[in-house]
């Protein structure tokens, strides 16, 4: 392509000076409220505000840093001076997942894979642990991921971006590892080539200590590797050849962990910032050399052309390694699905997929919605995107389409292998949090750590008759932000696919449901749909038995059922999903709140020793840094809670991890101490007892 490799639009918030806001927060779906924009980060109380790390290699920009950034060295850095790593520790390991049949009959089961490099804030303002707005990219195709790399890094911030632990958990539970970045900008973006000799320096024994601390940095932070884009120009062949000597000594000790490292095609091994657009001899050194494998796979620049792909994958095979091993750049960050992409050069019609590729900046699907837009609005341009304008990953996406949607060319992923499974269609985001149907805060939220599993085919819906609309709506739930909602003239029964899945079913096997009608709703017979075998071949229908769960009535309120699965016979369910079927045509809202699957019920431990670690005050409000020790046995989440003088509990947040920030705390009529609870959440959302902590006023 024509044009540099990050064009300038694209740098506007990452490379552009210290302390300029990010703009990359966007809507969604269903519920008409305008989402508000989060509290400013000045005063006393973003004191103790944690955020994601951010570091240069060692050395430091000259001058002052810009309001709200502090400049860090890596080489500095230890565990046990980084006071907000408590904050920034993900807990949720990788989950294992396999390939379903595919949905679509032109998706492609073990060949292209996606990568997305997504920026959730500048690189100095990503929140640890969410924050007090809807207003935020919360991905949820993990189905479609190979790997996620959390974008940022500029020479006004920091150099260096560590993921925050609600985006890693949040992918670890659907099976995505999740990559922090090494970004060495050009020198029109105020990139300095000391900072690439830091990163490559070698200690007296001749090793690279910043290679021994990204390794650190990635395990204690509990994500899984690195992302290095070395674009800063002026470097000779021996500098090309010590960052090859790094990258080799960064993959060679993160192996041994289970790191993995993406090297992206800047950098040549003359030195020189030369974007190939391919694999070829200028750059294969930092993909693969003659000793074996130098980085786990190369995202390639946006300048690639049918040809140099081709050739690629060819490469990467004579040298031994797999072509979809290769990221084809796909620029989508200005103009989304009517980016103009060659989709024939990667995914050619009626053969085999030619390399993998990588989306960048697939926030777009947030950012380029207008002010005012809501979580629902975003839903449904996120579902565009990854699953086409007809919202069906089931339907066409072949030559005749401008936008070759995720959902047609990749075979989906799934984690639903083991019992016990919940969900409550959580997306991560909120206007209000729900629990048992009722709100427990009105405050707007996201956590991405909280996220339940969601249904990865968006929407696969079977009927002889019309087709009703199925989203993910925030205006009512039953827990967390938001429910499943499917709307329409039910003139024929409808189908929904929600999970494909290899859950074990035994005698003694139980699901739940749990939903209700919206008041305007005509009244809807509910059948549970299980598989008890996979689907015969791709796009075709799962072979499901129909269990009855009832017949809803508006007015009914929400209503769980419990449905022995042993009539389905025991063995293996292979798909979830559910039947509707109206009454003479009637337009229905029905709400599904939560699904499980389950062979007993199970309360967790209660945390202990909840402690304030440290508070600060401004404007007659009070923020606190809170910190528990983990329950013992297994745990989904925390909550935290506030007690108020008349009985009502409010939801203040809640974390993976086992330390919070809650900010805005203020007096509550003349009560003498704020009571403040943590609670362990199990998979099946049930909480154990609380543990409890006083903040005096």
């Amino acid at each position: 392509m024509n044009r540099p490799p990050f064009p300038v639009s694209r740098r506007r918030v990452l490379l552009a000076g210290a302390g300029t806001a990010a703009t990359l927060l966007g809507p969604a779906p269903g519920d008409g409220t305008a989402v508000a924009a989060g509290p400013p980060r000045t005063g006393a109380v973003d004191s103790l505000r944690p955020c994601a790390s951010y570091w240069f290699p060692d050395s430091l920009p000259s001058g002052t840093p810009g309001e709200g950034i502090t400049w860090r060295s890596l080489a500095a850095w230890t565990p046990g001076t980084d006071r907000d790593l408590p904050f920034n520790t993900a807990t949720v390991p990788l989950a294992e997942r396999f390939t379903p049949v595919p949905a679509n009959t032109t998706a492609r089961a073990g060949q292209a894979r996606i990568s997305a490099l997504a920026a959730f804030d500048h690189t100095a303002g990503n929140p640890s642990q969410g924050s007090a707005t809807a207003d935020y990219y919360t991905p949820t195709h993990w189905a479609y991921l190979d790997e996620l790399v959390f974008w940022g890094g500029s020479s006004g911030e920091g150099l260096i971006l560590a993921p925050n632990a609600p985006v890693v958990d949040a992918a670890h539970r659907n099976g995505v590892p999740v990559l922090g970045t090494v970004f060495l900008p050009p020198v029109a973006y105020g990139g300095q080539l000391r900072w690439t000799r830091d990163l490559v320096r070698r200690d007296a024994a001749g090793h690279f200590p910043l290679a021994a601390k990204l390794v650190q940095v990635a395990r204690v932070y509990g994500f899984d590797g690195w992302f290095l884009n070395a674009e800063t120009g002026g470097g000779d062949a021996a500098l090309a050849a010590e960052m090859q000597a790094f990258l080799r000594a960064l993959r060679t000790a993160g192996a041994r962990h289970g790191l993995r490292i993406t090297w992206y095609d800047a950098m040549n091994r003359t030195g020189q910032v030369g974007w190939q657009g391919a694999l070829d001899e200028l750059n294969r050194p930092f993909f693969q050399d003659e000793a074996g494998p130098v980085a786990d796979s190369m995202f390639l620049d946006f300048r690639w052309t049918a040809g140099r792909l081709a050739d690629s994958g060819r490469l990467a095979e004579e040298l031994g390694r797999g072509r979809y091993e290769l990221w084809a750049g796909v620029d989508v960050e200005s103009a989304g699905w009517d980016s103009a992409t060659d989709w024939e050069a990667i995914l050619p019609t009626g053969r085999d997929h030619v390399v993998s590729y990588g989306f960048y900046r697939p926030e777009w699907t947030l950012s380029h919605l207008p002010a005012g837009r809501t979580p629902g609005q975003f839903h449904a341009a996120d579902d565009r995107f990854w699953c086409g304008e007809g919202l069906d990953p089931a339907g066409p996406g072949g030559p005749g389409d401008g936008w070759r949607a995720p959902a047609s060319a990749v075979a989906d992923r799934s984690t639903l292998t083991a019992l016990p499974f919940a969900t409550t269609f959580n997306t991560g985001h909120g206007l209000r949090w729900y629990e048992s149907g009722a709100a427990t805060s009105d405050t707007p939220w996201n956590h991405l750590g909280l996220q339940d599993r969601l249904p990865p085919r968006r929407w696969a819906v079977r009927t002889g008759g019309r087709r009703p609309e199925v989203s993910f709506d925030f205006a009512d739930a039953w827990r967390g932000g938001s429910s499943l909602l499917v709307r329409g003239a039910l003139d024929r029964p409808a189908t929904l696919d929600l999970f494909p899945a290899r859950l074990p079913a035994g005698a003694a096997t139980v699901l739940d449901l749990t939903h209700r009608l919206d008041p305007s709703s005509g009244p809807v017979t509910v059948e549970v749909a299980v598989a008890p075998r996979d689907a015969p071949a791709p796009g075709e229908p799962a072979p499901y038995v129909h269990l009855p769960a009832g017949t809803l009535e508006p007015g009914d309120g929400w209503r769980t059922v419990s449905l022995r699965l042993g009539a389905v016979g025991t063995g293996t369910l292979y798909a979830l999903g559910v039947r509707l079927t109206g009454r003479g045509g009637a337009a229905v809202a029905w709400r599904l709140g939560a699904l499980a699957v389950r062979d007993g019920t199970a309360s967790p431990a209660a945390p202990s020793g909840l402690k304030i670690t440290g508070t600060a005050a401004t404007d007659g409000a009070t923020a606190a840094r809170l910190s528990w020790r983990r329950a013992t046995g297994p745990v989904r989440h925390y909550e935290l809670h506030r007690q108020l003088p008349d009985g009502r509990r409010e939801f203040l947040g809640g974390t993976c991890g086992t330390a919070y920030y809650v900010a805005g705390l203020r007096r509550a009529g003349h009560e003498p101490a704020a009571r403040l609870e943590v609670r362990a959440v199990h998979e099946l959302f049930t909480v154990s007892k609380p543990s409890t902590v006083q903040l005096p006023w």
